[in-house]
């Protein structure tokens, strides 16, 4: 109890963290309220509305008599041009974004870890390696190597488009080398100080010292990474859904962008189609952004208020 206390007091002092969390409380709660109000395991995104209705409050409860002939569904969010209910697409694909960027980030950020703590900590030909390797693929547009792949993968079954896991997947194949480079530089500087030095003086191993010495003194720095991961996740994501080579057949935020693009939303006056999924993408930016500052006071003492 007493941590949670003085986590609340220093939550409220670290304003950029306090702001960030409300922003992901906030999508939380809009996922999972609007969970009730549109029945995903029937239809995550309806197509039976009307198409290119602008947002709209009025409700007609079906129990009315007067609304035989009235559509007795509000549309607060409107519907695109196909008729999709852009609140079940926000609901949804609020979700699906950042559970690609999650799979993704946490993935690359795991593999990051791993190759950065054991490079820096044992050295020789083994780092030389990982840090060869790095460096090479940090040289190589990784937009394009995800392009590349992505098109591959579509292209093995015709018809077919991505899954959300297999967007995941493939972000994950280049989510690791920043990790790894910057984990690497920190491990490099943290295995020559003393409390390490006595570690290896009273005989732990060299996984024993990365798993109970190493790694708890970077989990705020690791919270940060992941952030970060997991911000670059979900930008690649966007990018290759607005290539349409990203899960055309789920209601990704990426996937709505690339309709909005695809059916020419803004000149056909449907500025709602893209006001949706473009405000969810900022709120979503720019709560990451915010988190990541956070824990970056928490990681750096530099920039560590004082209390």
């Amino acid at each position: 109890m007493q941590r949670i206390t003085i986590s609340l007091r220093y939550i409220r002092r670290n304003v950029s963290l306090a702001i960030g969390l409300g922003i992901m409380i906030f999508l939380i709660l809009f996922a999972v309220i609007g969970s009730f109000i549109v029945d995903i395991k029937v239809d995550p995104y309806p197509l039976a509305g009307p198409a290119s209705v602008a947002p709209t409050f009025n409700y007609c409860p079906r129990t009315d008599p007067d609304c035989a002939q009235v559509e007795p569904v509000a549309y607060p969010f409107g519907t695109d041009g196909q008729g999709r209910d852009l609140f079940a697409v926000a609901v949804v694909g609020t979700w699906m974004t950042i559970r690609i960027g999650l799979l993704a980030g946490v993935i690359g950020l795991t593999i990051g870890t791993i190759l950065g703590f054991t490079s820096a900590y044992y050295g020789g030909f083994y780092d030389a390696f990982i840090q060869w390797t790095v460096d090479v693929l940090l040289t190589v547009p990784g937009l394009l190597i995800l392009i590349i792949i992505a098109s591959t993968i579509s292209g093995l079954e015709d018809g077919k488009t991505l899954t959300i896991n297999q967007m995941g997947l493939i972000i994950a194949l280049l989510a690791w080398m920043g990790p790894t480079r910057t984990i690497r530089s920190q491990v490099l500087s943290m295995r020559e100080r003393s409390y390490v030095m006595m570690a290896r003086l009273n005989g732990m191993s060299g996984m024993e010292i990365i798993f109970r010495e190493l790694i708890p003194n970077l989990l705020p720095y690791l919270g940060a990474g992941l952030v970060g991961s997991v911000t670059g996740a979900i930008f690649a994501s966007m990018g290759l859904a607005a290539l349409g080579l990203g899960p055309l057949r789920e209601p990704t935020l990426g996937v709505t962008i690339y309709w909005v693009i695809n059916q020419n939303a803004f000149l056909r006056g449907l500025w709602w189609w893209a006001a949706v999924p473009i405000t969810i993408v900022a709120l979503i930016f720019i709560m990451l952004f915010l988190i990541s500052m956070g824990l970056d006071e928490v990681a750096n003492p530099r920039v560590r208020r004082a209390r």
